[in-house]
């Protein structure tokens, strides 16, 4: 007859020296415990990580243990789901033996390809940007490929706005054509305006000098009289 009690109590003694800082007892009955379990650095000192919680059931090994994840870091919702997979399966193919460091130790390996995947995910994201950028960059330099569609497209636009040029200027003009005074009204804003020519004469005198030069050929010019 199996001694479950006796075979649970030799692996816990196990699991706590094998991680001594990771393992953490939360009740003897039924016995409950954790294990933190952290990749391994990846290329930018990143890490992943997760907690097990482990409950052995009466007939552990012979009935696969409890398990949950209760806390993680830097893992989405598909690794957490991957991972709760691999304890299923790895949990059902080591029935009837003890099995919490195979488990850990498959968590371990599962954390470490997450970590290795993030760094190719990185990288093809970054390609990927790459790419977009030189793609934009072609577009810049050859254009936009011009067909029926985009053309009306940027015809209808190209005249809605025109149009809207030419409806702003027509009110410019027309507001123009409001404030223009004519030169009757400038008259008789300001009287001295009719008086400004003379004024000027008046105030040059005998100063008002002549360019002779300008009438030195007048003598040569032939001039027809007029009949």
């Amino acid at each position: 007859m199996t001694d479950y009690s006796e075979e649970q109590r030799n692996e816990l003694e196990a699991l706590e020296s094998i991680y001594p800082d990771s393992f953490t007892v939360l009740s003897e009955k039924p016995t409950t415990f954790t294990i933190t379990v952290t990749s391994e650095a990846g290329e930018n000192d990143e890490t992943v990580q997760t907690t097990l919680k482990f409950t052995y059931r009466e007939k552990y090994p012979d009935e696969t243990p409890l398990y949950e994840i209760v806390s993680q870091e830097n893992l989405d919702d598909n690794d957490v789901t991957d991972i709760i997979k691999l304890l299923e399966q790895q949990a059902e193919e080591n029935l009837g033996m003890v099995m919490i460091f195979t488990l850990v130790s498959a968590v371990q390996e599962k954390l470490n390809e997450i970590v290795d995947q993030i760094k190719t995910r990185r990288e093809e994201e970054k390609k990927q940007k790459e790419r977009e950028a030189e793609e934009e960059e072609k577009q810049r330099f050859h254009g936009t490929p011009v067909t029926i569609e985009n053309f009306l497209n940027w015809k209808a636009k190209f005249d809605a706005e025109l149009l809207e040029i030419k409806r702003k200027k027509m009110k410019e003009e027309e507001q123009a054509g409001k404030n223009k005074l004519s030169g009757k009204q400038l008259f008789e804003m300001d009287h001295n305006l009719d008086t400004s020519d003379i004024q000027f004469l008046e105030d040059a005198g005998n100063n008002v000098e002549v360019d002779e030069s300008l009438f030195q050929e007048m003598d040569d010019l032939e001039l027809e009289d007029e009949e």
